[in-house]
């Protein structure tokens, strides 16, 4: 079940969310160093990151899926947010060239159809980012936070999940080592957990950030080899013979 926007919003008010958003928004940066005259859609609640981008991209879009709700974004106009289906966004085929997904696949209902819709409206060559929990992390055991609600994944999963959807991943990211609790000391070591997560303990991040490709040409899976069945030989049947004819007495 989707979270409430309003919710959304109240998590990254707070000190938690706020570094929570520092955290991936660096991780997003590092990942694309340059989006300079590209179309950037966010999909979910991606708003807290889209504003890196700004500066730069030709366009930016954020749709938010119809059970979350929807708020004015940016605040100053022109709006750039809508409310859309998960599966069906009102955009023609391949019109951007980069996708943010956060807060989206771990509460849809249909979470292929929605990477598939992606696809769909990612140009050729395009990249998606999936930010989603990780299942063995300490940020999916509570739901303190909008990252403990929902689905989370693992690696596997998730790479199962965007290879049904024609997508090929092309790099792995791990964030938020720190525990998800609101505590002086903890919020001022955040940034040293993240650094000595990274080296320690990567299996028990907090999310997975996975970016990957569009696949244009889809492949098709090996065809087993094919089956040769040789008859047998019918065995021989014994067949009765007529009998004689009797002989007459001469």
């Amino acid at each position: 079940m989707a979270l409430d926007v309003v919710d959304l919003r109240d998590f990254y008010a707070r000190p938690l969310g706020e570094i929570a958003r520092r955290i991936l928004r660096a991780k997003l940066r590092a990942r694309w160093t340059s989006v300079d005259g590209l179309r950037v859609l966010g999909f979910g609640y991606a708003t807290p990151y889209l504003g890196v981008f700004r500066a730069e991209a030709e366009r930016l879009i954020a749709f938010s899926p119809a059970q979350q709700g929807v708020i004015a974004w940016p605040e100053t106009p022109p709006q750039s947010s809508a409310l859309v289906e998960g599966d069906m966004w009102p955009l023609p085929d391949a019109a951007v060239d980069r996708i943010v997904a956060v807060h989206a696949l771990e509460t849809s209902d249909a979470a292929g159809e929605l990477l598939r819709e992606a696809w769909r409206c990612l140009a050729p060559g395009g990249r998606l980012i999936v930010v989603a929990p990780n299942r063995r992390g300490a940020w999916a055991q509570t739901d303190a936070t909008p990252f403990g609600h929902g689905r989370p994944f693992s690696r596997s999963q998730l790479t199962d999940l965007l290879r049904e959807a024609m997508f090929t991943p092309e790099g792995w990211d791990e964030a938020l080592f720190m525990w998800p609790v609101e505590r002086g000391l903890l919020l001022r070591s955040a940034f040293a957990f993240e650094r000595f997560g990274a080296r320690l303990w990567t299996p028990f991040a907090g999310v997975h950030l996975v970016e990957a490709s569009k696949q244009v040409i889809r492949p098709l899976p090996a065809r087993s080899a094919r089956r040769v069945v040789t008859a047998r030989a019918a065995a021989p049947v014994a067949v009765p013979a007529p009998a004689p004819a009797p002989l007459s007495r001469g």
